[in-house]
């Protein structure tokens, strides 16, 4: 049986939030499928279609990732036989916006079974404190520091690899290339200054000589004197984190210093559109990025050989829009841990039976992901711990359907 309803909630719906109080029990469960029968299992993704610029084509992609999975998991006949309604929550990309949307849902809905997110990570923060205190689970594509821990958030997960699974992969493949002396230039967000304190660590713990850490200021416009400073050193290889602009900059500034280096860019380097783009917009087949290669997982690199792959991207242009790369489609795997999960606990009336089953690893490695092919949740770490073989490192290259193309 084919099942294909995809609902959304009406802009009108005004409710007021002190209902939510004690929605952890009685008409709260109703979404939940615990007592529904044959009823449709409730499902919410959060999302910011209605934003601007970069969050909404990630958002976008977020969304049709998550129908997406909706619409295959219907399709092979629901979570232990019923059908899965989703609901699309537009926050806008606004913490505020998305608690007063959630709280209206679960007021006149009850509260669903699983909630997703699109990100940023400040939604998931206004949101897990609604989520734990109603015991529903939820998965989060854009991490907090608690999110992924279970005696904080215990029905929280996150699909995101973390910092040390990226930098993992960054050692593999510089042990498989021969290199010995590492530089790093890295951005000032959260991100590039976890990515360059973790990142000096992990070298010098794998055996690796970093003979340069500079960090630059993500609203600069020339980062000459960075690069210079780490030319001076030497490096077989300059690791590189940049998202956005400030890519262009970097990109910029190396060819200025007429620096011949090996370049390998992170996920944020892989997720900026420059990248992908054709000159005179993009930097794609110009001299700027003759040396670098980029770091993206195994499913965002186009294989006419990964049919599980190729059928969520199907599925994904049949659903909606992909606006960014297949980084931002986590939540295509996250009706199929659910469903592996829910078949696990007999049922959905039990979100602690649920979590148990999300972290075993027999649940995990039948849930058929694809874009990663395992999570490996733990009981002490609802996040993936991603092995670098999960991981490619790629020139850049056109992106089509969320794919970059050989």
């Amino acid at each position: 049986m084919r099942f294909n309803r995809f609902a959304a909630v009406a802009a009108g719906i005004v409710v007021s939030t002190v209902v939510l109080a004690g929605c952890s029990g009685g008409d709260a469960d109703a979404g939940n499928g615990g007592d529904g029968g044959d009823d449709p299992i409730k499902v919410v993704v959060l999302g910011g279609m209605g934003a601007e610029g970069i969050l909404a084509d990630n958002a976008t992609t977020s969304v049709t990732a998550a129908l997406a999975s909706v619409d295959a998991i219907n399709d092979d006949g629901g979570v232990l036989g019923r059908e899965v309604e989703i609901t699309h929550l537009e926050d806008n990309a606004d913490p505020t916006v998305a608690v007063t949307k959630l709280r209206e849902y679960i007021a006149t809905e009850g509260a669903p079974a699983l909630v997703m997110n699109s990100g940023p990570s400040t939604i998931t923060e206004a949101m897990l404190p609604i989520l734990t205190q109603n015991k529903i689970v939820s998965f989060n594509i854009g991490p907090t520091t608690t999110s992924g821990d279970p005696s904080v958030n215990p029905y929280s997960f996150n699909l995101s690899a973390s910092v040390p699974d990226y930098l993992g992969s960054f050692v593999a493949e510089m042990e498989d290339r021969g290199y010995e002396d590492v530089a790093i230039l890295h951005g000032s967000s959260a991100y590039g200054e976890l990515f360059g304190s973790l990142g000096e660590t992990t070298f010098t713990d794998a055996g690796f000589t970093v003979t340069g850490n500079e960090g630059f200021d993500n609203a600069a416009l020339d980062m000459t004197a960075q690069l210079s400073a780490l030319q001076q050193g030497d490096p077989d290889v300059l690791v590189l984190d940049a998202y956005g602009a400030p890519l262009g900059y970097v990109l910029q500034s190396l060819e200025k210093l007429g620096w011949d280096v090996p370049v390998m860019g992170n996920s944020s380097v892989a997720a900026t559109g420059l990248i992908a783009t054709p000159a005179p917009d993009g930097v794609l087949g110009t001299d700027q990025v003759k040396n670098l290669t980029m770091q993206v997982y195994s499913s965002t690199q186009y294989n006419p050989d990964d049919t599980k792959v190729n059928d969520a991207v199907e599925r994904m242009l049949a659903a909606g829009d992909i606006k960014s790369s297949l980084i931002l489609a986590y939540n295509y795997d996250s009706m199929f841990l659910f469903k592996a999960a829910a078949e696990k606990a007999g049922g959905l009336d039990d979100p602690d039976a649920i979590v148990k089953a999300l972290i075993d690893p027999d649940v995990q490695k039948s849930a058929g992901t694809a874009i990663l092919s395992l999570y490996a949740f733990t009981d002490d770490s609802y996040s993936p711990h991603v092995s670098p073989d999960q991981f490619s490192f790629i020139p850049p290259g056109e992106l089509v359907n969320g794919q970059f193309q050989p």
